[in-house]
């Protein structure tokens, strides 16, 4: 991972088998994620994208499966047209999520690298906090 990072985590009162879908299923990420729209196989080195709409305009953000280690990690790239910034290496963000067992929940953090400057790096993290804060939501409440 490279550059200034972005962080979130939070602990959800559930296993981790239940957040790790929280996390894959596309029924359960479209609840906490605006109504995004996931596709992939969640397989290395296979395509990922997001279609949705957001603030009227339609966007389709894409990446790859880089690792899987079920139920413990995920780890993927992102690349958003939406940030203006040309679809080429540099614009792409490394995105790791961890799953720990944490009493008698599971806690669950993200990372995500790239970020320009530390004033990106807070808002990103402060929206990785939001989507976490709506991943426990949605998997407490399934």
């Amino acid at each position: 991972m490279t550059g200034l990072m972005a962080r979130g985590t939070t602990t959800i009162d559930a296993s981790k088998a239940a957040v790790w879908k929280g996390l894959t299923d596309p029924d359960q990420i479209k609840d906490y994620m605006m109504g995004s729209v996931v596709e992939t196989d969640w397989q290395p080195g296979s395509p990922i994208t997001w279609s949705g709409e957001w603030k009227g305009k339609p966007y389709q953000d894409k990446g790859e499966i880089v690792a899987v280690d079920e139920p413990d990690r995920l780890e993927l790239t992102h690349y958003s047209p939406l940030t203006g910034q040309d679809d080429v290496p540099e614009s792409y963000h490394t995105l790791v999520y961890t799953l720990e067992d944490r009493d008698g929940g599971t806690q669950v953090s993200v990372t995500q690298d790239n970020n320009a400057d530390q004033d990106e790096a807070d808002r990103n993290s402060q929206a990785w906090t939001q989507m976490l804060d709506g991943l426990k939501q949605t998997v407490e409440g399934s």
